[in-house]
């Protein structure tokens, strides 16, 4: 799937296809948000959940480097790897 055609998609469609699709990568925190990064294979995506009222708030996608600095402290790519 294409980025483009990703991000047309409702959120709940976006979320089915990380869920069905996606390999996670990592998560972080940030304003109350849950926020999981998912590999596409030609782009990334962000989950952002809202654990207090169990609600998905967001899904993108990117293929945007810059977007990706949040979560350099929290990757092991020599885990990435082995698997």
């Amino acid at each position: 799937m294409e980025l483009t055609l990703f991000n047309t998609y409702s959120t709940a469609a976006r979320f089915e296809i990380v869920w069905e699709h996606g390999t996670f990568i990592a998560c972080r925190g940030r304003r109350g948000y849950r926020i999981e990064l998912y590999d596409l294979g030609s782009f990334f995506s962000e989950v952002w959940y809202n654990p207090e009222n169990n609600v998905i708030a967001l899904v993108r996608g990117y293929k945007s480097k810059k977007a990706l600095e949040p979560y350099l402290d929290k990757i092991n790519l020599l885990e990435m790897l082995e698997s």
